[in-house]
């Protein structure tokens, strides 16, 4: 820093013996010298990262081999760490992909995460969500909302792995995190157990006179229903940036499907080039299937089948399509950046 007279040396050392009396009362003053408050765009910890799935496999089959699932709480999970931040794949959410072998149970507790399970590869699961019990078969997505009691088992015949992302970072930050495990291995399921998907599953009707909840009362959205409303869509004008996408929607209000994160469905189709935008959000993206490529910043990432992909916060993206039509399940944290009257988005103009 240059100073501009000697009236600064004056002031920069009166403000330091001020602070060390200060220190006597647990306060501070601001020091020239000290990292800024206020910037004027966001300074980002969180890298955008691409993880090939070629890479991954060898290291799941390895986990179901070696790695014991646990009987106190903890699951079998590859996490996907990003090399910017201490813990966690974005700076609010942690994504991982969880290995459960036939016959294996993932036993009972309940957290205060958000979180969520996407089925990657298998069928034969099942979860059971504070009573209510669900199937999880290939391309299903399974919330678990915070605090409610939950546990797996796995009843088919070949391993299952899936994609688990819990918004552990805020609860961190909030200091908000409590555990408790259930006193046996599984719970006890209800006299109806899929009582949340007869009501609200239909997605257009529900009971009368339900205007709100305290969370989203539909926990599984089928891969049939969502696939089948997405091949729909792809009859519209395609979306600048996305070509095709929809979101999971809580059916009682429409909002985003838990409180924390948002998640979404996207077809990308052949010669899609779309339109770059960056926002104050992060997103994981799951390949389901094709390929294609997104430019982040100044990294192009060529992905396919089972690839993932992190894309920091305020950081330019765009989505290019490949040699055939690909399917991509998305994770955000917009609904956390939306309710704190954090979020802010620019687009690439048309030229």
């Amino acid at each position: 820093m240059q100073l501009n007279s000697t009236s600064d040396h004056a002031e920069i050392e009166a403000r330091r013996k001020l602070q060390a009396d200060l220190e006597r009362f647990h306060c501070r003053v601001h020091q020239r010298d000290d990292a800024p408050v206020f910037t004027r765009e966001p300074k980002v910890d969180m890298q955008s990262v691409h993880w090939r799935w070629s890479d991954l496999e060898p290291l799941l089959q390895r986990l179901g081999r070696e790695v014991a699932l646990a009987a106190d709480g903890p699951r079998r999970t590859l996490r996907l760490h990003n090399p910017g931040l201490e813990r966690g794949t974005t700076n609010t959410f942690w994504a991982s992909i969880q290995v459960i072998n036939p016959g294996e149970v993932a036993t009972a507790h309940r957290h205060t995460a958000n979180a969520l399970r996407f089925i990657m590869r298998g069928n034969g699961a099942w979860t059971n969500v504070d009573g209510e019990r669900y199937p999880m078969n290939e391309g299903d997505l399974v919330l678990t909302p915070a605090w409610a009691f939950h546990d797996h088992m796995h009843e088919g015949e070949e391993p299952m792995i899936w994609l688990d992302v819990l918004d552990l970072s805020i609860m961190h930050m909030m200091r908000a995190t409590f555990f408790e495990p259930y006193p046996q291995p599984e719970q006890p399921t209800d006299i109806v157990p899929d009582a949340g998907l007869r009501r609200f599953g239909s997605g257009l009707m529900a009971p009368p006179g339900i205007r709100s909840a305290p969370t989203n009362p539909l926990l599984p959205y089928s891969a049939a229903m969502a696939q089948r409303a997405l091949h729909e869509a792809a009859g519209l004008p395609p979306d600048p940036f996305d070509d095709v996408i929809l979101e999971y929607r809580n059916p009682i209000d429409g909002g985003p499907t838990l409180r924390t994160m948002a998640q979404a469905l996207q077809l990308i189709r052949p010669g899609f080039e779309g339109r770059a935008r960056r926002n104050t959000g992060s997103k994981v993206y799951y390949v389901m299937r094709g390929n294609g490529s997104t430019t982040v910043g100044d990294r192009t990432f060529d992905w396919r089948q089972g690839d993932f992909m992190a894309i920091a916060p305020w950081t330019w993206h765009s989505h290019r399509g490949g040699t055939e039509e690909s399917m991509l399940f998305q994770v955000n944290d917009l609904p956390t950046l939306v309710a704190l009257g954090y979020y802010r988005e620019e687009v690439e103009a048309v030229s």
